[in-house]
């Protein structure tokens, strides 16, 4: 009996009650740690046919030598256990997060002059130091907006022994900088700046617009107007701000949003924490690509919020999630423990501020794949709704598009065009004469084209534009093109999605269509654009094809008006020569030496142009 069997034999055998199971390798190293609702039917899974396993999981099954488990009592008690375990073991196999232990401050370098920055560790400098936070998107935000909001200084100029005839640096110019290093700013009022800057960044905004009302009132009452008008313009300035940060804040006042991006073996989650209806800071993780993203979302959710303190009231997610219901009572527990009271709740915004906040989060998470991959982010963003609007199990990364062309049913062409990573992949567009169809018959024009494409698949593997099979085709037209088109791509056996694209009365892209109702794209911004621009050049491809090809027609026409010069003859000498002209302008010997022509022929040729 080989390993695989005997681990089966093993894992049968286990009792169908919930509890944990570890995976190790011949070393007793830990691979990976799970939970199940039954012992039993998850982990013989593992050691059964491997049709429907992921590379990662075939890979861990290939080391494991033995596994032991550990029965609870409720599969909310597994949860608990495997959180524990996981978060003292690291299997290589679970999703691993760093969590980012390093601390970051704010630092006010000695006055006078002081400016603010951010610093990654304490230094015996004299200087003073906010923190710790963990944070180091938090404090870079807050400490470019205090330094913008007080015009402090951020250049390197000297400070300490300014000249009054300084002059100062583009900040100064765009009201960034009040530069002190002109002499116009005395100590004194600068040091008044870094103090509001401190208690903007110790005390929040709300708490300094406060004591500024005060000491404003306070200056009009013993008639210092200019103070109380510099004052008022502070008070203004914060106002202003706040009212420009409402883009990146949330009504909501405390939740972390969750979005998952993946393409072509990179994947990645992006969580955006709000606090106090602010983006307060933003982490990514790149994890091992999934195509079950349910059980993805569910096992990042258990590992990422083990390793935080504090757990947020809502926490929105951008599909579905694995046992929803035991991670809900399981983050509520935790968050319960750390002194809070409230259920934790997740939630799938579809529409409104919440569902843009959503979208944001995940083109975020698009851009960081697209920079592993060296593509746009907004290519990931598009080819990622369009996966989720047609169900496909992965990401488009080649579409290919066709369309039929003629006129009145002759000089019928086919034309194919490929977007790779949502852009035009020229270099693979193919062109196609219709060969086996008379008249006008799109339908069976479009079967020809698919057929002789797919048939080419086999016999030209290092072809660009045949060589490789495309994840998603999309035809120019509708169901009828669909319901004729389909079975013929499925009986090759290649598992590739087929859709039409339906135009409205302007000719232009409406919806999405397969065998059966519409989809409509055009509330999904970036997807719609994506499909109008395939629509577009594949129309533009075909028609130009068609014309090149009808303008050559018409030239082979003249061609056999010459005795001795068929259609053939004529379209092979247009081949070699490249135009009427050049074919007018050859000799004897240079019209002999094109295949298939006699020197009879090419006298007649020649005398047909010297007496016309």
């Amino acid at each position: 009996m080989d390993k695989k069997s005997e681990l089966r034999a093993k894992a049968l055998a286990l009792p169908p009650q919930p509890g944990v199971y570890i995976m190790k390798d011949q070393k007793g190293t830990i691979l990976y740690i799970g939970k199940a609702k039954a012992l039993k039917n998850r982990v013989s899974q593992y050691f059964g046919s491997d049709t429907t396993h992921t590379e990662k999981v075939r890979q861990m099954v290939s080391r494991v030598d033995h596994f032991d488990y550990i029965v609870t009592g409720s599969e909310f008690e597994a949860l608990i256990l495997e959180c524990s375990l996981i978060k003292q073991y690291s299997p290589k196999y679970n999703i691993l997060l760093k969590d980012d232990k390093g601390y970051h401050y704010i630092r006010i370098s000695p006055p006078p002059f002081s400016r603010i920055s951010e610093a990654k560790q304490k230094a015996e400098d004299g200087a003073r130091y906010i923190g710790p936070y963990l944070s180091s998107f938090a404090i870079k935000q807050a400490v470019d907006e205090v330094n913008r909001l007080f015009g402090l200084s951020t250049c390197r100029k000297p400070l300490q022994h300014h000249k009054a005839c300084e002059r100062p640096c583009l900040n100064h110019y765009i009201g960034q900088c009040c530069a002190p290093c002109t002499g116009k700013v005395s100590p004194a009022e600068y040091a008044d700046r870094v103090e509001q800057a401190i208690t903007y960044l110790t005390q929040g905004r709300s708490k300094l617009t406060a004591l500024l009302r005060q000491r404003m009132e306070a200056a009009s009452e013993v008639l210092d107007f200019e103070t109380a008008a510099r004052l008022r313009d502070r008070i203004r300035a914060l106002e202003k701000l706040s009212a420009n940060q409402k883009v990146v804040q949330s009504s909501i006042k405390r939740q972390d949003i969750l979005a998952f991006s993946q393409a072509q073996g990179v994947a990645c989650f992006e969580v955006f924490r709000f606090i106090d209806g602010a983006l307060s800071d933003r982490e990514h993780f790149f994890v091992e690509p999934s195509h079950e993203l349910p059980s993805t979302r569910a096992e990042f959710v258990r590992r990422y919020y083990s390793l935080r303190e504090s757990v947020p009231p809502r926490i929105v997610l951008d599909g579905e999630i694995e046992d929803a219901e035991l991670l809900s009572r399981w983050l509520t527990e935790k968050s319960t423990a750390a002194g809070e009271r409230y259920t934790v709740r997740f939630v799938f915004p579809q529409r409104g501020e919440q569902a843009q906040l959503l979208r944001m989060c995940r083109d975020n998470a698009a851009e960081r794949v697209a920079q592993q991959l060296s593509i746009r982010g907004r290519d990931v963003s598009a080819l990622e709704e369009l996966q989720q609007l047609l169900g496909l199990p992965e990401l488009p990364a080649r579409i290919e598009s066709y369309d039929i062309s003629h006129t009145d049913g002759s000089d019928v062409v086919g034309a194919m065009i490929v977007f790779k990573n949502g852009k035009p992949f020229k270099s693979a567009y193919r062109r196609f004469e219709i060969k086996t169809v008379v008249g006008q018959d799109d339908y069976a024009c479009m079967c020809e084209v698919l057929d002789r494409r797919l048939r080419e698949y086999s016999k030209n593997p290092d072809d660009a534009g045949f060589g490789e099979l495309p994840d998603l085709i999309l035809l120019d037209g509708g169901k009828g093109h669909v319901s004729a088109v389909k079975p013929l791509v499925d009986s090759f056996g290649y598992g590739i999605r087929v859709f039409g694209m339906v135009k409205d009365s302007h000719h232009r892209t409406r919806a999405i269509t397969e065998a059966g109702a519409e989809l409509s794209i055009q509330s999904r911004r970036s997807a719609f654009t994506l499909v109008s621009a395939i629509q577009e050049e594949v129309h533009r491809f075909a028609i130009r094809y068609h014309r090149s090809k009808r303008q050559k027609q018409g030239v082979a026409t003249t061609l056999t008006e010459i005795p001795g010069i068929g259609t053939k003859r004529a379209m092979l000498l247009l081949r070699h020569f490249g135009s009427l002209r050049a074919v007018k302008s050859a000799n004897i010997e240079q019209l002999t030496a094109v295949k298939g022509m006699t020197r009879a022929a090419a006298e007649a040729v020649v005398q047909y142009f010297q007496e016309n």
